[in-house]
């Protein structure tokens, strides 16, 4: 017999061409690499992008977001402070009582004593009414009308139209308040203080500051790149982390790193959020609305800020579910211990008609649960309402699906009980 080892023989063996074998799924492989680097890369612009495209142009969105600032006590000292100074800097109370009481007080000077209190009392009665406009629903309609022009005026503003009730002056991106100023003016002229009403108040006078320049030509930057990607950039990002999923031939291990991933993102935006929140206040600070700064930044940041959250959970999650997926001895035990208990429950019903329905399920269970995970992902963005409460919904809805699915594979695997035969005579019985 020949040796198949020696060249010519009868039996010569092929060597195997590794590298050809190899091939396909080291392209796999670099493929997955390269979809979660991107992702990786792309989410935190991504969730910032989507936040912008979500918030800062949809004006309903935006008003609701602000919304809540018309009873922050900061915000409203600031437009406070801002209006009784304009109306107080134009009007003099005490000259204008020491020029009524002139003759008066020449011959009774001991009149002018009472000029400083009831200057003090005029413009306290000005501040008073001030503050009670700005906790009146007459202010928080305003509010609204207000923010929703603004909104639109912030947009024209980033696109560089300067016009509207957001306006850039000088190295400085101001709001004006000068609709509120009128409004105060005449509830004063209503209370008999009819000094006010055609006071002339300059229009530097009618602004608050919001931002400086150099801020302004960044997000300006920002805004034009990200603004006709932001809609898609989210999805897009998404989309990378589910194809390099699927082709991953570890996808436990795969799971973590897209886990650990999405958890390492959360805490980059936490970090963008806390230094931009620093700048923005640093940016107010010695201005009228700079102690109302945290409270405006918070605010309008507050969606992003749950989907920071969101992220962190969601890869806190993905982390915990890749691992216990993984072939390790801990998740391989409590895999079989709950795969077998939802089984048996299953096994026990074979005989009704969950037993026919299992029967369905059992082949079909894979693209089942597929479809529950994505039923999960369209339940926790349905409505762009991004929050946890939302995120631990969806998933105990998903657990709880899955689980059904898992019984039901159960049900369809067990053999259906069989009717028992009837008792066979015993021979040499009675007839």
């Amino acid at each position: 017999m020949s040796d198949p080892t020696v060249p010519g023989g009868p039996e010569r063996s092929v060597p195997v061409q590794e590298p050809a074998a190899k091939r396909p799924s080291m392209g796999r492989a670099v493929a997955v690499v390269i979809c979660l680097v991107l992702a990786a890369v792309l989410t935190t612009p991504a969730a910032i992008a989507y936040w912008g495209q979500r918030t800062l142009n949809d004006t309903t969105r935006y008003v609701n977001t602000v919304g809540p600032l018309v009873n922050s006590p900061e915000v409203q000292n600031a437009i406070a402070t801002t209006v009784t100074d304009a109306i107080e800097k134009q009007v003099d109370i005490e000259a204008l009582l020491n020029d009524v009481f002139a003759g008066v007080i020449t011959d009774r000077p001991r009149l002018e004593r009472l000029v400083g209190p009831l200057a003090a009392a005029i413009n306290g009665l000005i501040d008073r009414q001030v503050r009670e406009f700005l906790a009146s629903d007459e202010f928080a309609d305003l509010w609204t009308a207000v923010n929703t022009r603004l909104q639109q005026a912030l947009q024209r503003l980033l696109t560089g139209d300067q016009t509207g009730a957001i306006s850039l002056q000088g190295d400085q991106v101001v709001l004006d308040v000068s609709e509120v100023i009128e409004r105060v003016k005449q509830r004063l002229v209503d209370r008999g203080l009819t000094i006010v009403q055609n006071v002339p108040i300059p229009n530097i006078d009618k602004q608050i500051v919001l931002m400086e320049a150099p801020q302004l030509a960044q997000l300006k930057t920002i805004y034009a790149f990200a603004n006709p990607l932001a809609q898609w950039m989210l999805v897009v990002v998404a989309g990378l982390y589910l194809v390099a999923l699927v082709l991953s031939r570890r996808r436990p291990r795969t799971t973590v790193i897209i886990g650990v991933l999405l958890a390492a993102n959360a805490l980059l935006l936490a970090l963008a959020l806390t230094v931009g929140r620093q700048l923005f206040i640093d940016g107010l600070s010695g201005t009228t609305f700079g102690p109302a700064s945290a409270v405006f930044y918070d605010t309008l940041l507050a969606y992003l800020d749950r989907g920071r959250q969101v992220f962190l959970w969601l890869g806190l999650i993905l982390v915990v579910v890749g691992w216990f997926a993984g072939p390790n001895q801990y998740g391989t035990a409590v895999r079989g211990a709950v795969t077998g208990g939802l089984e048996s429950i299953g096994g026990a019903l074979a005989g009704s008609p969950v037993g026919d329905a299992g029967r369905w399920v059992a082949p079909n269970a894979g693209w089942l649960r597929v479809a529950v995970g994505l039923l999960g992902v369209v339940v926790l963005l349905w409505g762009n309402d991004v929050s946890l409460s939302r995120l631990f919904g969806s998933l105990a809805l998903v657990v709880g699906l899955l689980a059904v699915v898992q019984v039901l594979v159960g049900a369809g695997r067990a053999p259906a009980a069989s009717p028992v035969p009837p008792a066979a005579a015993v021979p040499g019985t009675a007839k």
